[in-house]
């Protein structure tokens, strides 16, 4: 397996109490494998940032990046895919739900497909303790994603746990949100961009310390982030029904005054002049699209 052409990349916020026991496993399993650690400290307001500067003294493939304010999770992970300069990359969390023997799995998948981005499968009977309230989300997520994408060949779109063809990652980091958003997005872009996506099963662990800062607004934050990427890529996935939609209940409204003799109502006229407006809006936006599309 090609460790030594690897880079895990892990966003901190606030987890000194993680790190002081996932930071030396992660440490082992490098200088075992020959792989590289970015950990990008994002504005910590406890010891985080002190505890990562007293390890990359001491191990050269440590890189530390520190944020001088929050960016939040995406920002993290931009800023960590960018400083890796290896051929792949490989997303984790810093609470130590994610497994390093994962890491191998998620490049033996790799090698075995020749993808460009590997997702890590959390299947239910992954563990971690997710709870319902949050799989129901991740389900309703990849419902709306399903709906606005072609074929999505994946189930577990919001996994953090990921491999990336690194070049392919930091080309697409441009278009990606900040938040937590940013999983799904760049997962979509590798599928939207025709890119080689799929997936393989992990196992979770609980939170080795602290809270998930995951609530209903990052979901609602993260279906409107999915429509933008949509609207980027394939804005007739939104106009067409929108404007079909519009016609269609300006038809179904002017059939009776028609039936009656009274002709078309001003309703009627304004929903289906409103579906054209937005169908052309969307062949338009669609052109806009493959121009940005040749542009990356």
């Amino acid at each position: 397996m090609q460790t030594a052409d690897l880079t895990l990349v892990i966003p901190a916020y606030n987890e000194e109490a993680s790190l002081k026991q996932f930071l030396p496993e992660l440490i082992d399993f490098c200088e075992t494998n020959g792989s590289q650690l970015v950990i990008v400290n994002d504005c910590s307001t406890d010891g985080t940032g002190a505890l990562l500067d007293e390890a990359a003294a001491s191990h050269s493939f440590l890189q530390v990046c520190h944020h001088k304010v929050n960016r939040g999770y995406g920002g993290a992970l931009i800023s960590g895919l960018q400083l890796s300069r290896t051929r792949f990359s490989v997303t984790m969390d810093a609470d130590g739900q994610h497994r390093l023997e994962d890491v191998l799995n998620l490049l033996k998948k790799q090698e075995e497909t020749n993808a460009d981005l590997v997702v890590g499968y959390r299947g239910a009977d992954s563990g971690g303790g997710s709870g319902l309230y949050r799989a129901l989300g991740k389900k309703l997520i990849r419902f709306i994603a399903g709906r606005l994408v072609d074929k999505l060949p994946i189930n577990d779109l919001n996994s953090g746990m990921k491999l990336y063809d690194t070049s392919l990652a930091q080309r697409y980091l441009k278009l990606c949100p900040d938040g937590m958003a940013f999983s799904e997005v760049i997962a979509l872009i590798f599928v939207q961009q025709k890119h080689l996506v799929t997936e393989t099963p992990i196992k979770v662990e609980p939170r080795r310390s602290g809270k998930s800062t995951i609530n209903t607004i990052t979901a609602l934050d993260t279906m409107l982030q999915i429509i933008n990427i949509v609207m980027v890529f394939n804005p007739m996935r939104i106009f067409l029904p929108m404007g079909g939609v519009l016609i269609l209940l300006g038809i179904l409204w002017a059939i009776p005054f028609l039936i009656r003799g009274s002709g078309l109502s001003s309703v009627s006229m304004m929903a289906m002049t409103a579906g054209l407006l937005l169908i052309m809006m969307g062949l338009l936006a669609e052109q806009l699209a493959q121009i940005r599309k040749r542009d990356l």
